[in-house]
């Protein structure tokens, strides 16, 4: 990566109406592994966000009349432009998130994932004639783009969690406004940037970057010109944000939170399991929706389970995402090592036993890989979302006793289990109570597949065929008279 080519997708202020804006006032963007500063972005005020709805509007009015194909060209334009500069997005990515390098190039190529997949979704929105009521009556179904879509997106993957949201929305015939986390809008500006390269008309996406969250919040729920908006983020803020959209009556799609169970059955193929508690447990530092919180393992090899893991976790190196041979970085801030800590020191006050690590390092954001056991289901390790590098071990006994544990949870986004037998394969996936579930396998999310969750996870999905479907009405036309 050349330093001349980060320098060209780092920009300061956020992007409204093909225009980058400056402000009286900046926030400051800094490497969670070193505290260094990255960048200096100014800090948008709700009339930033209001100009930015504004322009929306004026763009839909042209973009909704584009064809699909003209959308899918400039979709495809876009993916291509994050293709091609993918180590220098991902090298961006880690400065501000902290991942390893290695992992946020990863997310680069997830995130554009979504754009390829909506860019070519977009010629597929079909509609239906259906057998009318009488012989002079035909009845007509059409989809339409639902409007201007308005969205709030996280810290922990910056790019994903917007190209998700925007190349649906932009595939569909719908402009987009979305406020990036306040600790990454980068990775935000830089796609903004590209999309202008791609030749995305102004006013079809625009990034808000402002630290006054409730403010703008309110601006991008309460608009009377918004018609649908999208949050992935905390149960608790998406609760607020949809009783802000619920006076106007707007589409809302939301991805909250999480406590996915990691089952492993006494057939499971030990092994297999302990990569999947790795690959679904430690990515990005714990720091993901649908990583593994619960760790429930049959009695009968819960010790070979654990030795197995230990090994495992042992070999992942802790530092900067930058440095070469790193598996994880920093959490974002201290406050979320803090978070982290309470939760594991509260579970060890009521009896759980750290086998592996359990610290943070002194002064810093990086928390050790962790392994606990004798973890029980009330322990706080197991009823809230843990959002960091730590696995917590409960054991179980029966089938039908892990199934109720597992769904006992306000939560319903992501769960795994382990298991050869193809009688227990059906039975449990089908009893689990979650958006999406993974047999055998730990990483579960791509453009095909379509992600979301259920009970307090959110409604809707993203990704996948159903993906698009959020941002389409349904208009039923009657034609009489023939």
């Amino acid at each position: 990566m050349q330093p001349h080519a980060l320098q060209t997708l780092i920009k300061n202020g956020s992007y409204i109406n093909g225009q980058w804006q400056a402000s009286q006032h900046t926030f400051d963007v800094n490497n969670p592994a070193t505290g260094e500063l990255v960048a200096r972005v100014a800090d948008a005020t709700k009339d930033d966000a209001l100009a930015a709805i504004e322009a929306a509007d004026m763009a839909f009015k042209s973009w909704s009349k584009t064809t699909a194909a003209e959308r899918a060209s400039l979709l495809r334009k876009w993916f291509n432009l994050m293709i091609e500069h993918a180590d220098t997005l991902g090298h961006l990515l880690t400065l501000e998130q902290g991942k390893p390098v290695a992992e946020a190039i990863g997310e680069i190529k997830y995130g554009a994932a979504y754009v390829e997949w909506f860019a070519e979704e977009a010629k597929r929105v079909y509609g239906d004639t259906i057998p009318g009521p009488s012989p002079d009556k035909r009845v007509v179904v059409i989809k339409q783009p639902v409007g201007v879509v308005t969205a709030i997106t996280p810290w922990n993957f910056p790019n994903a969690m917007i190209a998700r949201k925007a190349a649906a929305a932009l595939a569909a015939g719908c402009t987009f406004v979305v406020r990036p986390a306040s600790e990454t809008p980068l990775s935000a500006l830089a796609m903004a940037e590209l999309a202008e390269q791609a030749g995305i008309p102004a006013g079809v996406l625009n990034i808000v970057t402002g630290t006054q969250a409730s403010d703008i919040g309110k601006v991008l729920t309460q608009h009377p010109r918004v018609a649908k908006f999208t949050f992935t983020g905390s149960t608790g803020v998406g609760k607020t944000l949809i009783a802000q959209c619920a006076d106007g009556v707007k589409k809302v799609s939301m991805e909250l939170g999480g406590n996915a169970p990691f089952i492993v059955f006494d057939d499971a193929d030990i092994d297999a399991a302990v990569d999947g508690v790795i690959v679904s447990k430690y990515r990005n530092a714990g720091q993901t929706c649908v990583c593994t919180n619960r760790i429930y393992v049959h009695d009968s090899v819960h010790d070979q389970f654990v030795e197995k893991l230990i090994t495992k976790v042992s070999a992942l190196k802790v530092g900067n995402g930058l440095d070469e041979g790193v598996n994880i970085g920093p959490l974002i801030h201290q406050k979320a090592v803090q978070g982290v800590k309470r939760l594991l020191d509260d579970s060890v006050e009521q009896g759980a036993k750290v086998v592996f690590g359990g610290a943070p390092q002194d002064g810093s954001n990086f928390f050790a890989p962790t392994v606990v056991t004798g973890v029980t289901q009330q322990m706080p390790l197991a009823v809230d979302e843990i959002f960091g590098p730590v696995s917590a071990i409960l054991r179980f006994n029966e089938e039908s006793e892990v199934i109720a544990q597992a769904n006992d949870s306000e939560y319903g986004l992501a769960a795994y289990f382990y298991s050869r037998d193809i009688g227990r394969v059906w039975r449990v996936a089908e009893q689990l109570e979650f958006g999406m579930v993974g047999i055998n396998e730990g990483a579960i999310s791509n453009a095909a597949a379509p992600f979301g969750g259920v009970k307090q996870s959110g409604n809707g999905r993203e990704g996948s065929k159903y993906g698009l479907e959020d941002y389409l009405e349904i208009k039923y036309l009657c034609m009489g008279g023939i």
